[in-house]
């Protein structure tokens, strides 16, 4: 990745780094340790990093402060309480310089007359704007964005190409969605139909409240409420190709990974963290502070601060020792079938 190119010294002060070596080395990239070359900085965060060092053609690397490395002729060390925190401030000011503000509306922009959009917000091209949207101060929906009717779109939230908000979806402040996520489909409801063939459709009138500084990842889907609202917590961060069923209510600052699903009506409390390909059904609930590992497939609430993991999902320490058990059974079905020969011969 391309920086502005920064020296030694000047990053050091914005990371508030404690400098071995030269502080006029100029930086013009963030690279890994294998791949990098002079003029390039990495960084350090364990001893396993370290060995690697030695091997490194990078000019400078970000060493988290109790990893030792062993400083090399013509290169510098910039000593940190936190390698990745002190990269992520600098992957943030590159990110500053990359992205481009625009105002206005594009002219291939679909925009009803009745929408209220701030002066420095920015419709972008074949975007299409419904009756009585609002949009606020800063926004910036990229292209091809599609906004329902009755729709809020909150202070600086980014909507990348191909967003798609269903009417009355509400949007926070400072959100971040990417590109194709689609805000307030319908929940998936069928009931048998009387007549003994085929499915009714059960109606959703509700509809999507999403909380400030909330960002969601490409492809993710969240239905909205059968007759009230489907929510997500201010903070929560939501990966790629994640799907939120109908009425749920998502907690204040979760992480949730790539390919979960997550039923109707099911609540998590704030904190909550879901692996990836995490499966929660129908009207679940899933304690604050909670965590299911990678893979689990859950059919029972979760107590608050607990790790659960597994199919079925269990406390981490049950199924660990559940697992320690399945990992002997070839062995003791030899031994039973050993012991059940060793008794037809004595009989």
């Amino acid at each position: 990745m391309t920086l502005p190119s920064l020296t030694t010294g000047q990053i050091a002060e914005l990371v508030n780094a404690d400098l071995q070596g030269r502080d006029d080395v100029v930086i013009v990239r963030l690279s890994g340790l294998h791949e990098a070359v002079a003029g390039d900085l990495c960084f350090i965060r364990s001893s396993e990093f370290a060995d690697q060092w030695k091997n490194s053609n990078a000019s400078a690397a970000l060493v988290t402060r109790d990893v030792e490395v062993t400083p090399r002729p013509d290169t510098t060390l910039l000593i940190v309480d936190d390698a990745d925190r002190a990269m992520i401030m600098l992957l943030d000011r590159v990110a500053a310089t990359q992205t481009k503000i625009q105002v206005g509306v594009h002219p291939t922009a679909i925009v009803d007359p009745s929408a209220v959009i701030a002066p420095d917000a920015y419709i972008g091209p074949h975007c299409v704007i419904g009756a009585s949207v609002t949009i606020a101060a800063r926004v910036q929906l990229l292209s091809r964005v599609c906004v329902g009717n009755e729709c809020t779109i909150g202070e600086a939230t980014i909507l990348h190409p191909g967003v798609v908000l269903y009417d009355r979806t509400v949007i926070g402040e400072r959100c971040l969605l990417h590109g194709n996520v689609v805000i307030g489909a319908d929940g998936f409801g069928f009931r048998p139909d009387p007549s003994g063939t085929g499915l009714i459709k059960v109606p959703h009138i509700g509809h999507v409240d999403i909380g400030d500084d909330v960002e969601i990842g490409a492809g993710s889907c969240v239905d909205r409420g059968k007759f009230g609202a489907t929510t997500i917590g201010t903070g929560t961060k939501i990966d790629n190709l994640v799907q939120i069923g109908h009425n749920c209510a998502i907690g204040a600052h979760c992480v949730i990974c790539g390919h979960t699903g997550i039923g109707g009506s099911t609540t998590l409390g704030d904190g909550v963290t879901l692996g990836g390909k995490v499966g929660l059904p129908d009207n679940l609930t899933v304690g604050a502070g909670a965590t299911l590992g990678g893979g689990s497939l859950a059919h029972e609430d979760i107590p608050p601060g607990e790790v659960w993991i597994g199919v079925p999902a269990q406390r981490a320490r049950d199924a660990m020792a559940c697992h320690a058990v399945f990992r002997k059974l070839p062995q003791l079905s030899r031994t039973v079938k050993k012991l059940a020969k060793q008794l037809e011969n004595t009989s």
